[in-house]
């Protein structure tokens, strides 16, 4: 049984019924006095209220899916195999439709979370585009992490068959999951309404967690001797998604954003690595990253440690180095939010060429229906900033080299946009 598969949530849920019922059935003979019949009741409401926060847990997991799999409860991740460098894909537009190629940075992955998301786009994936639910391998990292992509109608029909897409990516927060992102946030069904009725140009939507070492929260940090968030995220993830896929290889084609620590996520990763990403929307994020519970010590020891504590204070690199040539978003709500102060304070302090807009709604807080509201225009602004690529998919392909699959893509290429390779 999967962790976060209902069959687990109604047989700990029946566990902890039967639980109950012999608490009762027992009661009456534990009632006695002395010593062993009041260990027997302590034993016994103990275990009784274990089930039941057991089954608790198991469905509030289930439901917002903070851990995908028994391994990751118990802090076992999987690793990526070695030497991956090569990634492949088939006739339908490059996407892996459930195919696994050896050796490619791209894999399928499970649909059992993705199954339980609802209003995402069913029938002809050229008429309605489609998810699907895929592992990035990071090749520097090793880190493997579950995503889910959306690829827009476009992407399928024939006229676009050469043309590369501009990327989105989106990251939850912690404790968060992909889960979250396509159900509640609702990334990959906003996003198509908007591109359906012409507000938004067609977009690759990327959803992922920056949680790569659960149930550590690493934030976006490359930690001294622990995990490499950072470069899986700006390096590893966008090659991974290069090597699959039809995307953009400049970094106007990129951007990224997020919710609470995602959003977060998505400030650090744009403005500490603008040749990757140059568009970031930040729905109530931090400024600065900090030690804590969840955390641990991220930055290290030593003499580095100030260095790399001010690296990722946003605020403090605005006053100390050059401002990247990027364009942000930052959305917090004036009334019921705590950090609408500090990002009143992060608009005055951008300078050019960077630019910030911001969403300020009079009241909101710090959950989803907030965000979900601020979705459509985050989502807009964003895809204003991103270039449609002008780079295709080269027309003939190279004969491969053996042990190495190839991409092959036919179709028309739009008269305006030149054949060239990045």
């Amino acid at each position: 049984m999967g962790l976060t598969s209902e069959t687990t949530v109604y047989v700990m849920a029946a566990v902890a019924a039967i639980c109950v019922a012999l608490l009762v059935w027992l009661w009456p003979r534990l009632a006695k006095q002395g010593v062993w019949q009041v260990l027997g009741r302590l034993a016994a409401v103990g275990v009784a209220q274990v089930t039941i926060i057991a089954a608790f847990a198991c469905w509030l997991n289930s439901s917002y899916q903070f851990f995908g799999s028994w391994g990751e409860l118990f802090g076992n991740v999987d690793t990526a195999p070695v030497g991956v460098t090569q990634a492949g894909g088939n006739n339908d537009g490059g996407a892996i439709s459930g195919v696994s190629v050896k050796g490619s940075l791209i894999q399928p992955n499970g649909d059992e979370q993705l199954n339980r998301v609802s209003g995402l786009p069913t029938g002809p994936a050229a008429v309605n585009g489609r998810v699907e639910s895929v592992k990035v391998i990071g090749r520097r990292t090793g880190v493997v992490d579950p995503a889910f992509v959306y690829l827009p109608p476009q992407y399928f029909q024939k006229a676009y068959h050469r043309q590369r897409f501009p990327v989105i990516v989106a990251l939850s927060g912690y404790p968060g999951s992909i889960f979250n992102l396509a159900q509640y946030l609702r990334v990959s069904q906003t996003a198509g309404e908007l591109q359906k009725s012409g507000q938004m140009q067609p977009t690759i939507m990327v959803m992922i967690r920056p949680t790569i070492a659960p149930p550590r929260d690493t934030e976006c940090v490359n930690v001294p001797g622990g995990p490499q968030t950072e470069t899986f995220l700006a390096k590893d993830l966008p090659d991974a998604l290069k090597s699959t896929y039809r995307v953009g290889h400049d970094a106007t084609a990129w951007g990224v954003m997020g919710y609470s620590s995602g959003g977060t996520c998505a400030l650090q990763l744009t403005m500490r690595n603008p040749h990757v990403y140059t568009t970031a929307g930040a729905l109530s994020p931090d400024y600065k990253i900090k030690d804590d519970a969840t955390t641990g010590n991220l930055f290290g020891s030593g003499l580095g440690r100030v260095n790399r504590i001010n690296g990722h204070d946003l605020m403090w690199r605005l006053k100390h180095l050059p401002a990247p040539q990027v364009s942000v978003l930052v959305a917090d709500s004036k009334h019921g939010e705590k950090g609408y102060p500090e990002t009143l304070a992060f608009i005055k302090a951008v300078k050019a060429p960077m630019r910030v807009v911001s969403i300020l709604p009079e009241n909101g807080s710090h959950n989803f229906p907030t965000w979900v509201r601020e979705m459509p225009a985050t989502l807009k602004w964003m895809n204003q900033q991103l270039t449609f690529p002008q780079d295709v998919v080269p027309r003939h392909v190279p004969k491969p080299k053996p042990g190495h699959t190839t991409v092959r893509a036919s179709g028309q290429e739009p008269s305006e946009a030149p054949t060239r390779r990045r």
